[in-house]
């Protein structure tokens, strides 16, 4: 509705002011109470709230994803300790601010699941009894032999893996995940998608591991390799102690894709200048957030997918099982040649020590008898040349 006096459309304030002029304990209520300014405090949750919504809208998730997803990020920062980058970029290397690559790890990065890895590092060393790895393990040959991974199967691993470290200290685990890197899941990575992180950070980008791995060990791997960091399933802590509970998300899945919003949110990464790498099909909602997606050691699905979509497909399963296959080769010749040697060096020993003692050396057995050589045949003569004609 005009106002016949400016010729504007007639606002709330400008209806108050000729409808109610008399009507003061009714304009009161209005202004007071239904109307009433926000204080501080308000302003600061309004705006908040906006922002989360806004953010949310961004990267098509809604905005309890995005808080889930900022508990996860938060929870990295908490494990370890404060800091948000793991790794100090090359100062020598221009940084390309605002571009990143994420990184699943397994069978992407490590060859077979780092949590069992850690787990059966942790058997080794009385952390728990071996039967208690029976149902990782069936959980690890169904993953391994079916090319997918089950998300049932993968929460309830994952839950019984922070249930192992139920009641113990972190720093103690930590030394022994440390430990167990060295020992057995630093020969595991493959080495054609640790270049791949490599060139990122040479092109000066950041490079972050997410993965359902508990973010202690992720950020081992991630600062062993000399990556940016880790995003990681955060398990709660009380005065040092893991309590065996989740907090926040698993990272699997679309939990992948809630973690990735809030960093670049926190970061201020640019999605349309970064990558992704991964295994699983499972992973395909963090994949297609980015402007740059890759399948590495892809199961069957997700290779259909990325076929489908145009991403890059790298397979380095092949090459680690050749390299290997290269390499027991090669054990096995060393231990032939071994052997052939030790045979040569003993029976020498014996002539000698034989001789020594005045002892002949024992005759060949009577019934090898000596044959005498055929005569060589003749070679066939060449055939004769056809008469000119």
């Amino acid at each position: 509705m005009l106002n016949p006096a400016s010729g504007r459309p007639t606002l709330p304030g400008d209806i108050l002011s000729e409808f109610l002029p008399s009507q003061g304990n009714v304009r009161h209520f209005l202004e007071t109470v239904v109307l009433q300014p926000l204080d501080a405090e308000s302003q600061r949750a309004a705006g908040e709230a906006a922002a989360l919504a806004a953010l949310g809208e961004l990267y098509d998730i809604d905005v309890e994803q995005l808080l889930t997803g900022f508990r996860s990020v938060h929870g990295a920062t908490h494990a370890a300790g404060g800091v948000h980058r793991l790794s100090d970029p090359n100062p020598d290397v221009p940084q390309d601010v605002g571009a990143a690559a994420f990184f699943d790890v397994d069978n992407t990065l490590v060859q077979g699941a780092s949590i069992f890895l850690f787990g059966a590092g942790l058997a080794r060393r009385g952390f728990f009894r071996r039967g208690e790895l029976a149902g990782m393990l069936w959980k690890q040959i169904k993953f391994r032999v079916s090319g997918s991974e089950d998300p049932d199967d993968v929460a309830a691993a994952r839950e019984q893996a922070l249930e192992f470290i139920k009641g113990h200290r972190v720093d103690e685990t930590t030394a022994l995940a440390e430990e167990i890197f060295d020992e057995i899941i630093g020969d595991r990575v493959y080495d054609g998608t640790r270049e791949l992180a490599n060139l990122h950070l040479q092109a000066g980008q950041e490079v972050w591991l997410v993965t359902a791995t508990p973010v202690q060990l992720a950020q081992i791997i991630a600062k062993r390799l000399g990556l940016t960091g880790a995003l990681g399933t955060v398990a709660e802590v009380e005065d040092g102690v893991f309590t065996g509970r989740l907090v926040g998300d698993i990272l699997h899945g679309p939990g992948k894709k809630h973690a990735v919003a809030a960093l670049a949110a926190s970061a201020d990464l640019d999605l349309s200048r970064c990558a992704a790498y991964s295994d699983s099909v499972n992973d395909v909602p963090m994949l297609s957030m980015v402007g740059t997606a890759v399948a590495i050691n892809p199961d069957r699905r997700l290779r259909r997918e990325a076929e489908a979509r145009g991403w890059a497909i790298r397979d380095y399963r092949r090459l680690r099982r050749t390299l290997l296959a290269t390499a027991q080769y090669g054990a096995a010749a060393g231990f032939a040649a071994v052997g052939v040697a030790a045979s040569v060096i003993g029976s020498r020993y014996l002539l000698a020590k034989k001789a020594a003692t005045g002892a002949k050396p024992a005759k060949p057995a009577a019934s090898a008898k000596r044959t005498k050589p055929t005569k060589p045949t003749k070679p066939a003569k060449p055939a004769s040349r056809p008469k000119a004609q």
